[in-house]
């Protein structure tokens, strides 16, 4: 003990009276401390993830919402606002629920009514389509998948502007299929199928997929399309719920003219 006393004695007399030794012990307590500190800072980031990506998507549906309601400068505009795109508005909500093995799939979000989620609202994310809102209770939402067979979504080729009707065979979680799609149209692999816009619930160009294979049926003269997604359905996170302002006055005004030519 009295060794080792007298031994750190001698070093500490060492370093205080040489310049070089001192140097070289801070230099070397520092890339020590600095690595200490480095490791803290890093499971401190891991620990602040969820805050952080809950921060980008709130800044994801932002952007977002001004892409939407940003004029188009290429085009004439267009005094039909029946889209309602120019007032389209995001909310931000998160999955917590998934299924993808049923014909008819369903999700489960951690916002609801209190969040202004109503049913009848299309679901995206960064990537694409997701869903339309099905049922709404104060603090959740349920959202019918587009993994399901009964419920069509309006859609196109982006390229050509034909339009056809999304579907989901049932079979594969990585492709739904466009049908309906005129023989005239000049289909292509590799083709994007987007929104087509001509419903309340999803604006128009919204990303779905690219066309994998194309299929001919000669006694209708329409393609059907198998189409990737660009969403793993199977893992989902942060979604977007769009809250159009104009819906409900488009619907009562299309079924007042529907009820007034049925007179």
């Amino acid at each position: 003990m009295l060794f080792l006393l007298l031994m750190a004695t001698a070093v500490s007399l060492t370093i205080q009276s040489h310049s070089y030794h001192k140097s070289k012990v801070i230099s070397s307590a520092n890339f020590l401390t600095g690595g200490v500190y480095k490791q803290i800072n890093n499971v401190n980031e891991y620990f602040n993830l969820r805050t952080k990506n809950e921060e980008l998507a709130l800044e994801n549906a932002r952007l977002k919402s001004i892409l939407f309601n940003r004029k188009d400068t290429l085009k004439v505009p267009l005094l039909d606002t029946i889209k309602g795109v120019k007032k389209t508005d995001l909310i931000v909500a998160k999955v917590i629920h998934n299924s993808y093995s049923a014909q008819v799939n369903f999700l489960t979000l951690d916002s609801g009514a209190k969040n202004g989620i109503r049913p009848e609202m299309g679901v995206i994310n960064s990537l694409g389509i997701v869903g339309i809102v099905e049922n709404v209770s104060p603090n959740y939402a349920t959202v019918l998948s587009i993994l399901n067979t009964e419920s069509p979504i309006n859609a196109k080729i982006k390229k050509s502007n034909h339009i056809g009707s999304l579907i989901w065979n049932g079979k594969n979680t990585g492709f739904v299929q466009l049908i309906d799609v005129p023989r005239l149209a000049s289909v292509r692999k590799g083709d994007t199928i987007v929104t087509g816009g001509q419903s309340t619930i999803f604006p128009e160009n919204i990303n779905i997929g690219t066309i994998e294979k194309i299929y001919t049926d000669d006694q209708t003269n329409y393609y059907t399309l198998d189409v990737r997604l660009f969403n793993d359905m199977t893992s989902l996170g942060h979604v977007y719920i769009i809250r159009n302002r104009d819906r409900q006055e488009i619907l009562t005004l299309e079924k007042k003219t529907q009820k007034n030519n049925e007179q």
